[in-house]
């Protein structure tokens, strides 16, 4: 699926004669795949000093737009001065690149309708490479076929997990799931935010979606492919719940595997304690299922009553245990064996109540659910830990279904949002690179591309309130980010671009032999961090931390939750667009 521009830009080496038009420039940093015909189109120069920049061809022949640089500006986090290129006037359609005189050329990029729709499909796709238990066939996958690898059918109830009806010894299936990023585990609380973005997507985008097809085993049946591949992950989840209505916080081994395969990693794999997090996470993710599943009834003809009962109970326990935590240094201390790997721990379900009890009202309309959800006191981007948005946006998206105090609380609700996105944008025309991403060091966090996408989907919701179209350039901004307009010059989508992430910290890309990684996948991102201690980064500035080797996972491993929302955002652009 990657294009192999670098074989054309030896070819433009043969095709002129002007000495600054013969090299690649690095400098100049844009969206490697392109520019829709009538959106902005802008491109970075990073400490040229230069004046003119001009748009030719891919085949340096012809000339199609001549424009002035911008003033320099100095970045925010280092001595680095940038111009901005704008040419959002060119609306003509073809292959292109950014020339600068005695500098070189940028990437090639496309300008053109539907330029994000390929990368739209990567990005769901993805998650069939991820699937669990099953074996995925060359028919669906290519060179990277393999075979099945955990079939998690005889699966043990941690010494932590046990209780009255689950006693220490209990074996239970729980096939199925996504393996949650570079490593083998399924992980419920990050199976949360990941499966309540690709519902809110679908929800928002439904008519896109029903059109789409991803090449995946039930492409050939009536329901959309999107809805076919978070149904494996939502099938997982239901045998995660115990019998009490409480929810195990993890599928896992006790220890991280090696770089190998998913046939040969056979480590005993354990249900780890019930945790509140994870039970509220769940109770929100089935309600949304509910509602979304009931619309197929002749395909899945009992399946939404299962996961409102599921959620109800899940509901119904978190009441009963508000505080459990899942500490995993502590559990160590009491139960064996030790469990080592990802934890996800969170100590404040403040959050998780709003999101499940805004999903479960929704579903249900019962005024209990609606008791629970408090005026928005501030907005907090999602993330793993911190899903309360997830809840407002679907009571902001249903809100003609909303009766009573919840009704009441919507208008402000909506101008919390509106407030919000705005405060995220205030000043992005004096940006170094001119995105909402990188307003602060803060946003170059671990996994900071998630960052870009979830304020992007904040503008993308803001825009469908509001209908000013200022939003969705912002969201445009942020997808010209990922794909190469920033302090790296990376496209961070595996396979998608000029220059891309090699060598992501996935097992299944480094133990397959392949040299390409699989396409699709959203690498981590800068890290001013570096908790992997890895040796090699190019930099230690805060937007251009960033190493593209198979050991740096706190900058290039993968993950579902990173993958979700660039899902929804290329997505969700193109449906507008």
């Amino acid at each position: 699926m990657k294009i192999n521009y670098l074989l054309c830009i030896i070819g433009l080496f043969l095709l002129t004669e002007k000495p600054y038009a013969q090299k690649l420039s690095e400098q100049i940093r844009l969206n490697q795949l392109g520019f829709y015909p009538t959106a902005p189109k802008v491109a970075v120069v990073v400490n040229a000093q230069a004046s003119l920049f001009r748009i030719k061809t891919s085949d340096l022949q012809k000339t199609v737009f001549t424009g002035k640089l911008s003033t320099s500006r100095k970045s925010e986090f280092s001595d680095k001065k940038t111009q901005i290129a704008d040419f959002t006037a060119l609306k003509t359609q073809g292959s292109f690149v950014l020339e600068i005189p005695d500098l070189g050329i940028s990437y090639p990029f496309r300008i053109a309708p539907k330029v994000h729709q390929e990368v739209a499909k990567a990005a769901l796709k993805a998650f069939y490479y991820q699937r669990a238990s099953t074996e995925i066939p060359a028919k669906y996958a290519g060179k990277w076929a393999r075979t099945l690898g955990h079939p998690d059918d005889k699966v043990f109830v941690h010494t932590s997990a046990v209780s009255v009806d689950r006693p220490e010894g209990t074996v239970i299936s729980s096939p199925r799931g996504w393996y949650d990023a570079g490593d083998y585990n399924k992980y419920i609380v990050n199976s949360g935010i990941t499966m309540g973005t690709l519902f809110s997507m679908y929800e928002d985008f439904p008519a896109y979606f029903q059109k789409q097809t991803l090449n995946i085993p039930e492409s050939t049946n009536t329901v959309p492919d999107v809805l076919d591949e978070a149904l494996w992950n939502l099938r997982w989840m239901l045998t995660m719940q115990d019998k009490d209505g409480g929810v195990y916080h993890k599928l896992t081994n006790a220890n991280f595997d090696g770089m190998i395969m998913p046939d040969k990693a056979t480590q005993p794999r354990y249900v780890v304690q019930k945790s509140t997090a994870a039970t509220l996470d769940f109770a929100a993710v089935m309600a949304q299922a509910a509602r979304i599943y009931r619309q197929f009834p002749t395909a899945f003809p009992s399946l939404a009553d299962s996961c409102l009962n599921a959620s109800v109970r899940a509901w119904d326990w978190a009441k009963q245990h508000p505080n459990l935590a899942y500490e995993q240094n502590k559990m160590n201390e009491q139960f064996a064996p030790k469990v080592v790997t990802g934890d996800y721990g969170d100590n404040n379900f403040t959050d998780e109540f709003i999101w499940a009890a805004a999903e479960l009202y929704l579903s249900t309309k019962d005024e209990r659910y609606a008791a629970a959800i408090p005026n928005a006191k501030q907005m907090i981007l999602p993330s793993w830990n911190q899903v309360a948005l997830l809840g407002y946006y679907s009571l902001l998206r249903f809100e003609n279904q909303c009766t009573g105090t919840i009704k009441e609380q919507l208008p402000a609700l909506k101008q919390q949002l509106i407030t919000f996105s705005d405060e995220l944008a205030s000043g992005i025309e004096k940006r170094s690179f001119q995105t909402l991403m990188g307003k602060s060091a803060s946003d170059f966090n671990w996994g900071s591309t998630s960052n870009a996408a979830n304020q992007g989907i904040a503008m993308i919701q803001v825009y469908r309130l509001t209908k000013n179209k200022k939003y969705l350039n912002f969201a445009l901004s942020n997808l010209d980010y990922l794909f190469g307009r920033n302090g790296t010059g990376y496209s961070f989508v595996t396979g998608f671009g000029s220059k891309t992430p090699m060598h992501p910290h996935h097992r299944l890309a480094v133990a397959d032999g392949i040299v390409d990684p699989l396409p699709g996948f959203l690498s981590g991102g800068t890290n001013w961090g570096r908790q992997d201690k890895c040796e090699g980064y190019p930099s230690t500035v805060a937007d251009e931390c960033y190493l593209d080797a198979d050991c740096s996972y706190a900058s290039n491993e993968i993950a579902i939750n990173w993958n979700a929302p660039l899902a929804y955002l290329t997505a969700a652009i193109e449906a507008i667009q």
